[in-house]
């Protein structure tokens, strides 16, 4: 059916175009029909030429003309995508743009309203279910670092604003992406340091000058969970009655005992300048190892 009507125009259009006395009329007709017959797909369906294609601006894929009537409604389909181009464009960069007001509503739910300028103990414990962060995870205490928090298990307003806009997170979301590069701050062993540092006097009791041997034991934990001689060093400072605190300088000294020193304890040397508790741990240490029957 489709090849007889093709013939039919075919004929029709020679016969017009064969009098060259007709009207300018005609001569439309002429061009309308060339024009139609020219663009019908080929006997038995196949497909349109890929020269027809338009690309996305609303030109021929292979530079070809544009179709009558389609350049307006194409023009003004490739202003509406430019459009919502730039809406998506001003909406990611809204979405990595920091605001302090964000920051703070943020905050507030974390808050309640007799201490609206403190987040407390219930509040850090939904705080840490949003970023789906275990509380005693070591990031914890690198997010209290960088916020520069004074007292365990409380963020105040001012240090949440100080933390988290130097981080530019004003969100869960985005300090949920923060939270492998604050974990990976750790491997730095300067910043390590800093924050082993920190920690001593974030975690003690204001009302005391040194930490109690429980919260150091735990603390180490968190901070130096792979050291060998943790456990060891943990189970000595639980039997020894008379060390019930850890000062400042044991804290610090800790840390570079562990660098020190290796599990074996050959590297110890006696006659260097480690603070007596460390020196009667080695000395319990050997003994204990002494005794115990050979594996």
């Amino acid at each position: 059916m489709q090849a007889k009507v093709n013939k039919r125009l075919v004929l029709i259009s020679k016969k017009l175009q064969s009098d060259r006395s007709n009207s300018l009329k005609n001569q439309v007709i002429i061009d309308l029909f060339s024009n139609f017959i020219s663009n019908l797909p080929p006997i038995g369906g196949g497909a349109m030429p890929r020269s027809s294609k338009r690309t996305r601006s609303g030109a021929p894929a292979s530079g070809g003309e544009v179709l009558p009537g389609a350049t307006a409604l194409d023009d003004h389909h490739h202003h509406k995508r430019s459009r919502n181009s730039s809406s998506r464009r001003h909406s990611k960069s809204e979405d990595t743009s920091f605001s302090v007001k964000k920051c703070l509503t943020w905050f507030k739910e974390y808050t309640t309203v007799s201490e609206p300028d403190v987040l407390g103990p219930e509040g850090m414990e939904k705080f840490c279910e949003d970023l789906n962060v275990d509380p005693e995870n070591v990031v914890m205490l690198v997010i209290a670092y960088k916020m520069g928090a004074k007292q365990m298990g409380f963020f105040t307003q001012d240090e949440w604003l100080k933390g988290l806009t130097e981080l530019q997170c004003d969100s869960v979301h985005k300090l949920q992406n923060k939270l492998e590069y604050l974990r990976n701050l750790l491997n730095d062993p300067y910043v390590f340091k800093a924050i082993y540092r920190y920690s001593y006097d974030f975690a003690r009791d204001k009302d005391q000058r040194s930490l109690d041997t429980g919260t150091a034991r735990a603390l180490l934990g968190v901070l130096l969970p792979r050291w060998a001689l943790r456990p060891a060093l943990g189970e000595f400072l639980a039997r020894e009655r008379r060390y019930r605190v850890v000062n400042r300088d044991q804290w610090c000294n800790i840390l570079e005992f562990s660098r020190a020193v290796d599990a074996h304890l050959a590297s110890y040397d006696a006659d260097g300048a480690w603070p007596v508790m460390l020196d009667e741990f080695v000395d319990w240490l050997r003994a204990e190892r002494a005794q115990a029957p050979p594996s």
